[in-house]
């Protein structure tokens, strides 16, 4: 697929409902270990509802570092993550693209209400706005 390189046809849906609005984007860590953002926050409500951005599978639904996280697999592999929510679904399960995953929960990191949804490919991070088919890729051009 080039995973960062989808047109508008396989583009995936967006997780919340209109408007579709970034409070804060990705910022790209200069290290693994380094301050960034991993991900963007998108402004919700408590209990609205999050639907999947594309075909795929429950890898993970629990606690981490006391946020309640649902974290997806999509068949080519790319792993997505939403905090906080709540969730019933188990791991293994499948869900399909636009179908409901989960709804917002308390806490999280944002001064407003949010939901911080993060994309790893390979173990890295990377902005999940490059699937919803209205972000250019990136191409490095000679310096000659």
């Amino acid at each position: 697929m080039g995973a960062a390189a989808q047109d508008a046809t396989t583009a995936w849906a967006w997780p919340l409902t209109p408007p579709w609005r970034v409070l804060r984007g990705f910022e790209a860590p200069k290290t693994h270990y380094s301050a960034g953002h991993r991900g963007i926050d998108m402004p919700a409500q408590l209990a609205d509802a999050i639907h999947s951005p594309t075909s795929s599978t429950v890898y993970f639904a629990g606690m981490v570092a006391g946020r309640p996280v649902l974290t997806l697999q999509s068949s080519d592999g790319l792993l997505l993550s939403f905090e906080p929510v709540k969730t019933t679904l188990a791991k293994g399960e499948p869900v399909a693209r636009g179908e409901e995953v989960a709804r917002v929960a308390s806490g999280g990191h944002c001064d407003q209400r949010c939901v911080h949804f993060g994309v790893r490919r390979e173990g890295e991070y990377v902005s999940p706005l490059l699937f919803f088919g209205g972000v250019p890729r990136a191409v490095l051009l000679p310096l000659d």
